[in-house]
């Protein structure tokens, strides 16, 4: 699967899923680009956008996306606050569906 890691989301995380094609808005020059037109950039090339932002859901029409967002819900964005979240990310993304939302939490 083609995940993009928001800009909020550690590029380590990546290396938690070496089943997945993993790139961040950074590797991919959208950095700064608001949600709205970065979610219509990564729906042309990735099948899930992977966000710390809990409120994305609720700023954006998901299901006019050809993607899916899945909002990963720690007590911080570092790295070691989302790392236990990686097999619940795992298990998400086996089911996971275009213009769907999942939230990932503890």
């Amino acid at each position: 699967m083609r995940l993009l890691l928001d800009e909020s989301v550690p590029k380590r995380l990546g290396q938690a899923l070496p089943n997945h094609e993993v790139k961040t808005v950074i590797e991919m020059g959208w950095g700064g680009i608001k949600n709205g037109d970065l979610l219509t950039l990564a729906a042309s090339g990735f099948d899930a956008f992977i966000t710390v932002d809990k409120n994305l859901p609720y700023q954006q029409n998901l299901s006019a996306l050809a993607l899916a967002v899945v909002v990963l819900d720690a007590h911080s964005n570092e790295i070691s606050a989302l790392l236990p979240l990686v097999p619940r990310l795992e298990q998400a993304l086996t089911t996971l569906m275009p213009r769907s939302y999942v939230h990932v939490g503890a």
